[in-house]
């Protein structure tokens, strides 16, 4: 029985790395507080899935002095990536613990079959101070150091 299921996995392995394709995806857009720029946004680009495949985290970064961002990320699924763009923020958010926490699907039509992206989603300005329908709260942030930038990248997300 440990024999067949080691096979089975096996078969499972080399099934996906045959099959598998590089699919890549871009987001841009401005960020505001208000009138005013949001900046030093969190932003990330995910693709998420389902089922015990965790999500692959295609781009990170922060919103410029403007409030502006741009992301990109490619990786390799067998399946269409499902493409989520996350925005952590305090915009009109008071005292309250954590951060603001927002969740954009990006369309399909957006993705490329390359490690290129050959189109941007333009996601245009975004007003931080609107609350939206399925907002939720981050509430830990663990920061990890990367080794030649030394700078800081959050990695952990508790809350979905």
């Amino acid at each position: 029985m440990l024999l067949l299921r080691q096979i089975c996995l096996l078969l499972f392995a080399v099934f996906y790395l045959i099959d598998a394709r590089t699919q890549s995806v871009a987001v841009k857009g401005r960020l505001l507080c208000g009138t005013a720029p949001a900046r030093n946004v969190r932003v990330k680009l995910y693709d998420e899935d389902a089922g015990v495949d965790p999500d692959d985290q295609l781009d990170a970064g922060y919103s410029d002095a403007n409030g502006n961002f741009q992301l990109s990320g490619h990786t390799s699924e067998l399946t269409n990536i499902d493409v989520v763009f996350k925005v952590y923020h305090d915009c009109d958010d008071g005292i309250k613990p954590g951060s603001r926490k927002l969740k954009f699907k990006i369309p399909n039509s957006y993705v490329t079959d390359s490690a290129t992206p050959k189109k941007t989603f333009d996601i245009g300005v975004l007003n931080l101070e609107t609350v939206f329908k399925d907002e939720e709260r981050e509430l830990i942030v663990t920061m990890k150091k990367k080794r030649r930038s030394h700078r800081y990248q959050d990695f952990l997300d508790i809350l979905p």
